[in-house]
């Protein structure tokens, strides 16, 4: 589904500060499955997840999604893909404090021009499915840790997403939180969507819901694990 070819990210090119991040990676991520990239920070796994969720630009390569070349693409078509593909589960939940659960979950689904009402059911299904349906009216800020990152996954999903990007998902979480969220992110597996984990947590990595692990290091794809 996801292929890599000779990708490169370079920040600040020409000036003295430059830094290449992503060096001259290829690979192929199989649809359906779950996909860790492993590595300690720093070792250029979330500007990869970066590059893959269409959220920057490779300095030099080519990313292709099924049949599609997306390096290419007019920002203007990335955003269409971005919306439409992939749904991201950010490390710091990136939740909007002041509003209700209910409207956080939605808000990534505004753009589409959806009619409320059947984006704000789906958004209703979604929170009774990850069991913090009586939480919709609650404002974010008032949630607890898991409940926050449960809000996280259903807004990662309300447009329906092939492809979930989640971004050390279990790092502020306790080891229940975290074994609970690896479940869901196994249950999603089996609903058919294709999950992209970075991740340096084992808990995460070792668990048996992954089907491939690759390691990351300065910039480069060292291999699989598994």
């Amino acid at each position: 589904m996801i292929e890599l070819a000779n990708v490169r990210k370079v920040f600040n090119a020409g000036k003295p500060n430059e830094f290449e991040a992503i060096r001259g990676v290829s690979l192929r991520i199989a649809p359906c499955r779950v996909t860790v990239l492993q590595g300690p920070s720093g070792s250029g796994k979330t500007t990869l997840l970066s590059l893959i969720g269409c959220m920057a630009r490779p300095t030099s390569g080519r990313i292709h999604l099924l049949e599609s070349e997306l390096t290419s693409l007019p920002e203007r078509f990335l955003t269409e893909v971005r919306r439409k593909t992939f749904g991201f589960i950010f490390q710091q939940f990136n939740l909007v404090k002041g509003i209700s659960v209910l409207e956080n979950v939605m808000l990534p689904a505004y753009p589409t021009g959806e009619p409320h009402a059947a984006m704000q059911q789906r958004a209703m299904d979604l929170l009774a499915l990850l069991g913090i349906r009586e939480k919709a009216t609650v404002r974010v800020e008032w949630l607890s840790g898991g409940q926050a990152q449960r809000v996280a996954v259903a807004r990662a999903l309300i447009n329906n997403p092939s492809i979930i990007i989640a971004d050390e998902p279990t790092a502020h979480l306790d080891t229940t939180l975290s074994l609970e969220l690896v479940k869901i992110l196994g249950r999603l597996k089996q609903d058919g969507k294709t999950v992209l984990i970075a991740s340096h947590d084992p808990l995460v990595y070792e668990s048996e819901i992954v089907d491939h692990v690759m390691q990351c290091r300065d910039g480069k794809i060292d291999g699989r694990s598994r």
